[in-house]
């Protein structure tokens, strides 16, 4: 792997950081948590190393984190002004956890799979569903 920069923000634009490091994991994770946390079928998480690549622009105190009690890997870090998932430092694994959704850049990888597939909704990655450029009528 090699060294990568992005930029994120969140849906209002009250938070906005920049990570230089080096991009390891993009996965889409369909553990319950997960699915929880974003209202949605699956989260797309891109771990970049190491936990310090990361640099607040602007808004760091706009932001809020929510740690499940009998978690020791999982965060909901969040603005507080939005509710758009932010980036989180995750200690263990000397990373941080980048919310793909939140980069105003580009991914620096591909996503490399589906995490906790067997755990994923029964609604989630519907093969031969139509495809729309925009919201459909109707």
């Amino acid at each position: 792997m090699s060294q990568v920069t992005v930029h994120g923000s969140c849906l209002c634009g009250s938070v906005k950081y920049e990570i230089r490091g080096e991009a390891k994991r993009f996965y889409h994770c369909h553990c319950n948590r997960c699915r929880k946390a974003s209202g949605a079928g699956f989260t797309s998480n891109l771990l970049v190393t190491p936990k310090t690549s990361i640099t607040w622009l602007q808004g760091e105190s706009f932001l809020a984190k929510y740690k499940v009690p009998e978690s020791s890997r999982f965060y909901n870090r969040f603005c507080l002004k939005c509710g758009a998932a932010m980036p989180y430092v995750l200690s263990l694994l000397d990373a941080v956890i980048v919310p793909a959704g939140s980069l105003d850049t580009g991914a620096p990888i591909m996503p490399q799979g589906h995490a906790f597939w067997d755990s994923r909704s029964e609604w989630s990655c519907v093969e031969g569903l139509p495809v729309f450029s925009e919201y459909p009528d109707g």
